[in-house]
């Protein structure tokens, strides 16, 4: 039995772990799929302090870090929390595996809202990405589209602009009111990206007699545009469905911590009202493991 155990191997779970085991709790980390969850998937970091490199490489040394002061950290996806008779917590993981704990860290951030329109799902990983670090590789000398006008939209298509021949940024708004400045500048600077401004995709097609695999995107205007594949950025959803219905959330899944069942914790993209950043992710992962730490000492 574990006295702590941590959803999640994003910043915010990878931060509790190390306040938990540096408190010499036995703390184990639940990983989910995939070391450091969406910052994994970031190839340059620039907004968090301190740090220079990509994404996955912050998560790499963060799980280090946990590991020097004894954290186990192992890559199973939770698929069930709940207590048994002597008031601890068992997680079910989707292999079959069961791990006992004390108290519980929820962490499993969020994952890319999956568009829903004609030919979304059945072009999924032929050439409808949610991962341009991913799939971008793939794409060279191509052209592509990015659907969505935040933070994530933008950095996608600035990533992409380096690989393909060809980008083109669909937003349904007349402008990208969400996204950074230094952002919007540096799309703006790019010769081979091209905004489509008051636009959203209604059908995707194959397109007739081709040999490439080249797909015909409709628009909600009704116009076409023939393009080698899109990569979607239309915001996220908390990785929350594998607890119980009765916990609370708000309309994106995400968990409000006061309303957690005694011995359960939040920190990261499944805390409500939270902006999904990394600083705020490391700064919740740090309250909940110290708040973890405080319930099992009063026990």
């Amino acid at each position: 039995m574990y006295d702590i155990v941590i959803l999640g191997s994003g910043p915010a779970g990878l931060t509790a772990a190390l306040y938990a085991a540096r408190a010499n709790k036995k703390t184990l980390v639940l990983g989910g799929d995939r070391l450091g969850g969406q910052t994994a998937g970031i190839a340059v970091l620039e907004n968090y302090p301190g740090w220079a490199g990509s994404g996955l490489e912050l998560a790499q040394f963060m799980k280090n870090q946990c590991e020097t002061f004894g954290a186990t950290v192992e890559f199973e996806c939770a698929s069930m929390v709940e207590k048994n008779s002597e008031d601890n917590f068992v997680i079910k993981t989707e292999s079959g595996k069961e791990y006992v704990g004390r108290a519980v860290v929820v962490a499993t951030g969020a994952s890319p809202r999956k568009l829903e329109i004609e030919g979304a799902r059945e072009f999924m990983g032929r050439g409808v990405s949610y991962c341009a670090t991913c799939d971008g590789f793939f794409y060279s000398g191509k052209t592509v589209i990015v659907l969505g006008g935040g933070n994530s939209a933008l950095n996608d298509a600035l990533y992409l602009a380096d690989l393909a021949k060809t980008v083109k940024i669909v937003y349904r708004k007349s402008a990208f009111t969400r996204a950074e400045a230094v952002l919007r500048e540096r799309v703006s600077a790019r010769e081979n990206i091209e905004c489509l401004f008051n636009t959203d995709l209604a059908k995707i097609s194959a397109k007739p007699d081709s040999t490439d695999g080249e797909l015909v995107v409709t628009t909600t205007s009704g116009e076409q545009i023939v393009v080698d594949g899109i990569f979607v950025a239309i915001g996220h959803e908390a990785n929350t469905d594998f607890l119980s219905e009765d916990i609370q959330r708000d309309s994106l899944g995400r968990l409000e911590p006061e309303a957690m069942p005694a011995g359960i914790f939040v920190a990261g993209d499944v805390h409500s009202g939270l902006k999904m950043q990394i600083a705020t992710a490391v700064g919740t992962g740090c309250s909940a493991g110290m708040d973890a730490i405080a319930y099992l000492n009063k026990l």
